[in-house]
């Protein structure tokens, strides 16, 4: 291994990134920099554009670009608004009633939206009015639908555990998928408990009583968004179709709900859902595209080897290893995006996880877990700015009521990492 590659892989990737050039070019450009000592260049830049090529090469990712315009779909769609109302039923009268109302649907949406990024706008748009008019402190508002959107991340179907299925060699994307509901579920009821807490202190009001007859119909008018998560999760853990064949049928079944049956997209505004769909596409597939090439480079120098010698040799206790690797990656999520984080990370530290005795399955839920809190922080936290957009308000003043609900998320984190049974307990049920 040549130490002083390593150093032009981490310092150029560093400047880059202080610089500002976005992180797509500081991976590809730190992996070209890093070869050159040792590969001429045109040969350098021959290998990184293969190694890109054959990256992107998987049938798995293809599933990203369907559930990308699936999330698309549902955003225009409508199906937000029907959630927040069938959240409100369930949990409206409870204290701090609308705080809760916001979690819940978040919950929701970003299950089968699948996006962060989506559930933080077409939630927050709806419930940051209404959380306001009806008393509420904006900046609490806005924390707690940041913190919330990022539930979706791990319930399923979720983009990032398929990418983390791709740089792991192969974990089940079913698993994963089976593995993220309680962990998730986790997030969202210690984040309603903070959120509680602080709505009964500060007296906020609890939400308008619903008639048995308008809550039977609201939730009547839910099924069918929460039906896609039956279609689609059923129908990969019975083996009926992949998880990229499950990707297009949630396409299908979101067009037929948004456009055909709620007739919220208008036939004229599908363009556009394509435009914004391909145009994020093509971002996520060149991250991960250089990823996979910086990945290559990492291997070629043994850094994930290296990594793992030097952790086990620091200390053999897994408690330990385990809270390295945690305050590691809640370190990395606050200026690297997931998608990259993911990809970068789960090669160097997966080994060393392996070697503890921790099922793949499981790391991958603490590892995406860990990047979820890392998008509600500064200072590359992609949520944390479009929840700070949607509520009007700024991140510094938003930073004080997210602290207790970040504290919340790292206690849930603790506890996912270190009682393995809540991940594991569903993909064994489902004989994974």
């Amino acid at each position: 291994m040549e130490v002083s590659n390593i150093l032009i892989l981490v310092v150029s990737f560093v400047v880059l990134l202080f610089l500002r050039v976005p992180i797509s070019f500081c991976i590809g450009m730190a992996t070209v920099l890093t070869m050159l000592p040792s590969i001429q260049t045109i040969p350098a830049l021959t290998t990184v554009a293969q190694r890109m090529a054959t990256g992107l090469d998987s049938f798995a990712l293809l599933a990203i670009p369907f559930f990308i315009l699936s999330g698309q779909l549902m955003n225009h769609g409508g199906i937000a608004r029907r959630l927040i109302d069938f959240a409100k039923v369930l949990v409206g009268r409870l204290p701090g009633g609308l705080a809760f109302v916001n979690i819940v649907a978040a919950m929701l949406f970003g299950a089968v939206s699948g996006s962060a990024v989506a559930a933080a706008s077409a939630i927050g748009g709806f419930m940051s009015p209404i959380m306001e008019r009806e008393g509420y402190d904006r900046d609490f508002s806005a924390a707690v639908n940041i913190t919330s959107s990022t539930t979706g991340l791990l319930i399923p179907p979720s983009n990032i555990l398929i990418v983390y299925s791709l740089a792991s060699g192969g974990v089940s994307i079913a698993a994963l998928f089976l593995a993220g509901y309680l962990p998730g579920l986790l997030v969202g009821l210690t984040l309603m408990l903070v959120a509680g807490f602080f709505a009964y202190r500060k007296n906020y009001p609890v939400g308008e009583k619903v008639a048995f007859a308008i809550a039977l119909k609201r939730f009547w008018d839910s099924i069918p968004s929460l039906l896609l998560l039956v279609i689609v999760i059923g129908g990969i853990v019975a083996g009926i179709f992949t998880a990229t064949e499950a990707s297009a049928i949630a396409v299908l079944y979101t067009f037929i709900l948004s456009v055909l049956i709620y007739k919220e997209v208008k036939w004229s505004q599908i363009p556009r859902i394509l435009l914004d769909s391909a145009s994020t596409t093509a971002i996520v597939m060149l991250l991960i595209a250089t990823s996979m090439g910086m990945s290559w480079i990492m291997s070629f120098e043994n850094i994930p080897q290296n990594m793992s010698e030097f952790l086990i040799s620091f200390s053999d206790n897994k408690i330990i290893i385990l809270l390295i690797i945690n305050l590691i990656l809640l370190f990395v999520g606050t200026f690297m995006d997931m998608t990259p984080a993911v990809l970068i990370f789960t090669p160097i530290f997966l080994p060393v996880a392996v070697q503890l005795g921790i099922n793949p399955v499981h790391f991958g839920i603490i590892l995406v877990l860990n990047l979820c809190i890392g998008i509600c922080t500064p200072p590359v936290g992609n949520v944390l700015f479009v929840g700070c957009s949607i509520a009007k308000t700024s991140v510094v003043k938003v930073i004080r009521p997210l602290m207790p609900l970040f504290l919340a998320m790292i206690i849930a984190l603790m506890i996912i990492t270190y009682f393995p049974t809540l991940t594991m307990i569903v993909p064994r049920l489902f004989g994974y």
